[in-house]
């Protein structure tokens, strides 16, 4: 995005998509021309107006680090994000087989006779066993965050819907 104002209005900011260039300065004059047949600004611009004296408005460093500190909570949630949905993976991966081995501990319970063979099975399944509880602890906590983490990515692609919703269609 790029703001514009006008040598002899300063207070009036005119915010295009993109960055400074003929393009742009084009876009700006269009939404210029819109503001004045509007009434949103006086008409009378001494000696005409041309695109090339609008007067980029930089951004602040305060805003600069706004963006910047937003940027990085987005991109700190979508983390939070694929690590929450490689636990899930890993816990839908090693559920199945986890629970079998869980119901066939049981064996080591009774009084029935077990075979070494069977023995070796189970310890051979604890491993996965531990996987899968490991990961499901691990979810169940990142969860919360997960949680915390989607609600930052839909407020950025909430503003994202509003300003596009607001922009006006070009092509006229």
């Amino acid at each position: 995005m790029v703001s514009y104002t006008l040598p002899q209005n300063p207070d009036t900011i005119i915010t295009v998509r993109g960055k400074d260039s003929e393009r742009a300065r084009q876009k700006a004059m269009d939404k210029l021309v819109e503001m004045m047949d509007s009434g949103e600004i006086p008409t009378e611009l001494e000696n005409g107006f041309s695109p090339e004296q609008f007067i980029e408005v930089k951004e602040s460093k305060e805003s600069k680090e706004i963006t910047s500190e937003e940027e990085d909570a987005v991109a700190q949630a979508v983390q939070i994000l694929s690590d929450f949905a490689a636990l899930k993976m890993k816990v839908v991966e090693s559920r199945e087989e986890a629970l079998k081995i869980r119901s066939a501990i049981e064996v080591l319970f009774t009084d029935e006779p077990v075979t070494v063979e069977e023995i070796a099975n189970l310890k051979d399944g604890f491993k996965t066993l531990k996987i899968f509880a490991v990961a499901n602890l691990r979810y169940r906590e990142a969860k919360q965050k997960a949680e915390e983490a989607r609600v930052v990515l839909d407020q950025a692609l909430k503003s994202e819907e509003s300003e596009l919703k607001q922009s006006p269609k070009s092509g006229k």
